[in-house]
């Protein structure tokens, strides 16, 4: 077993986004940091897990249902995440080199779970006419949202 008798500068518990982000700072500035989580995967509470993490997280000593499929086929965020392209928080990643612990992709839709069941959350105008999870008024609003941003 490894020995952890060497000296650091600060000590960062915790992968969070934030946590992360004030770990790459230190770093930067010269710092020597130690950087520890309790879990076994990365992100804290905002983290994306495989089918068999959340299992594992939510359902201890459960197995996967292997109606469900293959566990890594799924990737599901714990909190969901939408980061713009450009902006202070993109700037201050790469000044931090977090970046080189995130992983940047794009999704093929988000989906929730209501009332027992699984829903895709619209990503369009006539998604979101055709979406059970809104009320009436609420789809004419999401459609006009999505016209406004697609022209």
């Amino acid at each position: 077993r490894a020995t952890m008798d060497e000296e650091y500068d600060a000590i960062v518990l915790g992968t969070g986004l934030k946590e992360c982000v004030v770990s790459g700072l230190l770093s930067v500035a010269g710092m020597k940091v130690l950087h520890m989580d309790r879990n076994s995967y990365y992100g804290g509470e905002s983290a994306s897990l495989s089918l068999e993490q959340l299992w594992n997280k939510f359902c201890p000593g459960d197995e996967v249902p292997k109606s469900l499929g293959r566990p890594n086929d799924y990737n599901v965020d714990l909190v969901p995440k939408f980061i713009m392209a450009d902006g202070k928080l993109i700037k201050v990643l790469i000044h931090t080199d977090v970046v080189k612990y995130l992983e940047f992709k794009a999704c093929d839709g988000s989906y929730v779970y209501k009332q027992g069941k699984i829903h895709k959350v619209p990503a369009s105008d006539m998604e979101a006419l055709k979406s059970p999870l809104m009320s009436f008024f609420e789809k004419r609003r999401a459609r006009s949202f999505f016209i406004y941003v697609q022209d």
